[in-house]
This record gives structure tokens, C-alpha cells and sequence, in this order.
């Protein structure tokens, strides 16, 4: 009997699978960008920017959707170049205003309030934005004008508000400590005598506040001794306007539209108790209604103040009121030796006056 030998087992032997060494690659690599590609989709999708970006997007969109507003050329005086309005408390001011936009109904929406200068408090309450005459607010200061739609404010510079206190509220001779003095009309049983419609009430400051393109407040502000702060000051916007045409003038005549020129104020706005100190100024002078103003100007641009730029001066006044007669005013030449430069008295009192000094 034939012994039959145990069957080993045998490992069987797997032959390697041979792949394409370029089918793979080739697949992996479609898919990776098919993959990628419906990632970046979702990716956009799904992203929600910062709530920050989409405040300042949403905010920079407003801006673009609101007209831009600025004050309109009449709004500066007949010379273009007044910067600051004087009013009564509570009192109407004319402040035309334009709106840069071709669209109808641009100016539909907005609303006004007078902001102090140099702060963000505000005066008083919004108002609608209907039209050229805006209501000025009840506390007297210095303001700028913020105009507002859709949650946009825009502040307009120039020009800005003086809100006066009223003459009625100086007592005696003082107004909240500083002294005054009487004004003629105090004397006077004429209840139609002249005095002022108020003062100005100015801190430190408000002193290089711009009136016009060439006067700050610094050069209405009386030249006295005094210390307090605030003082008051008087002025009237038909003398801002009647030197800012005579330089404009001078500046005509000089071949230029409008020029920068030098120019030195010795004297705007006159308290009584000083003027009654001023060698040679009349009791009832021009200075004391803030109407007046005694400068010196370079009116030929040699860097000196002679009586030729007097003269000049001189011609250029007489010119103005021939084109301005609502601006006639005094005045007055001073060429004497006791004066350290000759100077010109201008001032708009209403009727045509001429002197020399």
C-alpha cells in the first residue's frame, strides 16, 4: 500500500497589479480641481463679511446717495468774501444754500441745526431744511451751520453765525462785567436815537474767527485795557462788506480779480467809555455802532503803507459807492505826521461823508 505524502501548502504567488503609471495622476488630478472648484463656490457663499465692512459700505453708500450742500454765493455779501452773519437771538437770517445735485427733489429730506463753534453741542432742535431764511438759535455764541439726511451730517465752515446779546441786557454801563459805558442814546429821551442791536460775546478763543476774507474778530474788538473775558464787540455786516469790495477794487485796478492784500485795523468797534478817551474822535463816532473801521492797507504792494496807498484807497471808496449806494458811508484820510502811518476811516453810516485828519 503506497503511502501517499501530506499535500504541503503552497503560497500562491500574487503576480502585482500594473497600473497605468498616467491613468492615475491624471484622475486625481480632475478631481482635486473639480473639488476645489465647488469649495470656492461654497466659500463665497457662505462668507459674511465683518459687520464692521458692511457698516463702513453701507455708510459709504449713504454718502454717495446725499447730495453735497454748501452755502450759496449770496449768502457772503455783495462781495462774496463776508464770513460771518450777525443776528439777534431767535431772529430769521437769510442763508441760501446749494444743493449739488441735477435730480429733482434734491433738497427734500434735509434738516438744519447751529452747532457752537468748536464743539459738537448743538443749539437747538432739527429743523426741516425748507427753504433760504433758517431760524437762529436763542443763546447767543458763535455757530456753524450742520445740515442733515439720512443719517449723514455735513458742517459748513463758512459762513458762520454770531448770535448777539441783546443791547437791553447791558446794565448801566456793563454787560456781564465788562464796562461799556453809555451810548448817546442812554441820554436821550428819543426812543428812536441809535444804538446797537446788540454785542457780540467774545472769549479768547474766538478771537482769529474770520469776518471776512481780510478781518478776523480780534480787529473789532476794542483796544482798552481790560482784561475780562468775554468782551463784546459791535459790528455791522455793511462795513465787512464795503472794505472787502474796496479791496477787491484796489485789486481791479491792479490787473487781478481778487489779490491778498497787507492791511493793518487800529481800530473797529469802540466802546463809549473808550471812545470817550481817543484823542480827537467824536462823541457820537461811527466806531461806537461797529459800522467803522480805521486800516492802513498796502493798496500798491511795495511793502510799505504811504500816503499814496491813502489815495488809492481814497479812489477806490469813492468807486464803490458810486456802484454800491446803499453802502455810502464817511471817509476820512489821515496823513499827519503825529500818525505812525497814514490810514483811512471807512465806514457805512449811510450817507456820503468826507474829511482828512
Amino acid at each position: 500500500m503506497s503511502r501517499r505524502r501530506p499535500r504541503i501548502a503552497q503560497r500562491s504567488r500574487r503576480l502585482p497589479v500594473r497600473i497605468s503609471p498616467v491613468s492615475v495622476p491624471f484622475v486625481s488630478r480632475r478631481t482635486a480641481l473639480l473639488l476645489s472648484g465647488f469649495a470656492a463656490i461654497a466659500a463665497a457663499i457662505a462668507y459674511q463679511p465683518p459687520a464692521e465692512l458692511m457698516a463702513d459700505s453701507s455708510a459709504a453708500s449713504a454718502r454717495n446717495a446725499v447730495p453735497r450742500v454748501e452755502a450759496a454765493a449770496a449768502a457772503r455779501g455783495t462781495s462774496g468774501d463776508v464770513l460771518m452773519h450777525f443776528v439777534r437771538a431767535g431772529d430769521r437770517v437769510a442763508f441760501p444754500l446749494r444743493v449739488n445735485a441735477t435730480t429733482p427733489g434734491a433738497r427734500v429730506g434735509f434738516t438744519y441745526q447751529w452747532v457752537a463753534v468748536g464743539s459738537e453741542t448743538s443749539a437747538d432742535v432739527a429743523r426741516p431744511l425748507d427753504g433760504d431764511t433758517l431760524l437762529a438759535p436763542l443763546t447767543p455764541g458763535f455757530y456753524e451751520l450742520v445740515v442733515t439726511r439720512g443719517g449723514v451730517r455735513q458742517r459748513l465752515a463758512e459762513p458762520r453765525l454770531a448770535v448777539l446779546v441783546p443791547f437791553e441786557f447791558k446794565l448801566g454801563s456793563t454787560l456781564n462785567g465788562y464796562q461799556i459805558g453809555r451810548y448817546p442814546s442812554e441820554w436821550s429821551r428819543d426812543e428812536q436815537a441809535e444804538r446797537p442791536d446788540g454785542f457780540a460775546e467774545v472769549h479768547e478763543a474766538h478771537l482769529d474767527l474770520p469776518l471776512t476774507r481780510h478781518l478776523k474778530v480780534r480787529d473789532f474788538v476794542t483796544h482798552d485795557r481790560q482784561t475780562v473775558w468775554p468782551r463784546y464787540v459791535a459790528v455791522d455786516p455793511r462795513v465787512l462788506d464795503k472794505v472787502e469790495l474796496v479791496l477787491r477794487e484796489l485789486a481791479r485796478r491792479r490787473g487781478e480779480e481778487r489779490m491778498d492784500f497787507d492791511l493793518e485795523v487800529h481800530s473797529g468797534f469802540r466802546t463809549p467809555l473808550h471812545n470817550a478817551n481817543v484823542e480827537g474822535s467824536a462823541r457820537d463816532s461811527r466806531h461806537l455802532y461797529g459800522d467803522a473801521a480805521d486800516i492802513a492797507i498796502d493798496a500798491d504792494g511795495d511793502g510799505r503803507l504811504t500816503i499814496f496807498d491813502a489815495y488809492r484807497v481814497e479812489t477806490a471808496v469813492d468807486w464803490v459807492e458810486r456802484l454800491h449806494p446803499e453802502l455810502a458811508g464817511g471817509l476820512g484820510v489821515y496823513s499827519s505826521r503825529r500818525f505812525a502811518t497814514p490810514y483811512c476811516h471807512i465806514d457805512a453810516r449811510g450817507e456820503r461823508k468826507r474829511w482828512r485828519g
